[in-house]
């Protein structure tokens, strides 16, 4: 039965493990990610509009300040594409609810793309596979193919050759949000400016995270938490050095600025010791909001 519109629900992500190798002469970084998708969504609607009427987009939501209303926005990029790839004129609306932070280093924009194709394949009954939609997701930014797939991923060459990590249990997270966002590009310059001097290894897998996921042990996964990006986004944005002080000084088994920053990501025991961070840290004053969730969750999924 064909249908005129379709929601797609798809989440955010924390990095577990970010490794930045050395700057290429491209300009982008070989990297090792290790991914997990969070129990925080953005719901993203695509409807059938009017023929020539192209591809428009609305935002609403908690997070909606800086998100673009145009062709530039990721999800509408993502649309034209498989217009693209499979010949037709695409007449559709995007409507995005926004929970994901944005420029929060939770691929927020890279989450609405990967909803988006899932929608438009699922409202124009094209039937792709994972590997296609991955494909077409690597296309539009590296962070893309695992908001398709979700779960817990660890992802090499840009970030997007993923491989399903083996991981069990549930873990629960306490974000620091901030209202601010911090730009991926910049933080990247930033790292290679502190590194210059430097000689940076090719980016590895690190074995104590995966045998850390592999047992559950939720106090090995903390010990083992790494981001190259982070020293970066602290330089960037001093503060965050504190919110990491303050969150391992209440508690939590570990703490990392996610991705790019400059959302902070601290891993709990279990749903009352994170109810319990977020009153200390709320308490505390040095972040603007804070939010709670669990991982891993599924990817994008049509609701």
């Amino acid at each position: 039965m064909a249908h005129n519109s379709v929601t797609v629900r798809v989440p955010a992500k924390v990095n577990l493990q970010l490794s930045v190798g050395p700057r290429e002469a491209d300009g982008f970084h070989n990297l090792v990610s290790v991914f997990q998708a969070i129990s925080i969504f953005d719901d993203v609607t695509v409807t059938k509009s009017n023929p020539g009427s192209g591809v428009t987009i609305s935002v609403t939501g908690e997070h909606t300040h800086g998100v673009p209303e145009d062709h530039s926005n990721l999800a509408v990029k993502a649309a034209q594409l498989i217009g693209e790839k499979f010949d037709f004129a695409v007449d559709v609306h995007i409507e995005i609810k926004k929970s994901i932070p944005v420029a929060g280093g939770m691929a927020g924009g890279s989450a609405d793309a990967a909803g988006t194709l899932v929608a438009m394949d699922s409202l124009f009954q094209l039937e792709m596979s994972r590997e296609e939609l991955h494909a077409l997701g690597s296309e539009l930014g590296s962070d893309v193919p695992f908001m398709i797939s979700g779960g817990t991923a660890i992802g090499q060459g840009r970030g997007d050759q993923l491989t399903a990590a083996l991981s069990r249990g549930t873990y629960h997270w306490v974000l620091a949000l901030s209202s601010v966002g911090l730009s991926t590009p910049a933080v990247y310059t930033e790292c290679d400016r502190m590194r210059a001097e430097l000689d940076i290894a090719p980016p590895q897998v690190s074995d104590a995270l995966m045998q850390s996921l592999l047992a559950a042990d939720s106090d090995a996964v903390g010990r083992a938490l790494t981001n190259d990006l982070q020293n970066a986004a602290c330089s960037l944005r001093p503060a965050l050095s504190l919110v990491l002080e303050v969150g391992r000084d209440y508690g939590a088994l570990g703490a990392i600025v996610s991705g790019s920053g400059p959302t902070v990501a601290f891993l709990v025991a279990d749903e009352d010791s994170g109810l319990d961070l977020a009153v200390a840290l709320t308490a505390s004053g040095v972040v603007g909001s804070v939010a709670r969730a669990h991982g891993p969750v599924h990817g994008a999924k049509v609701i």
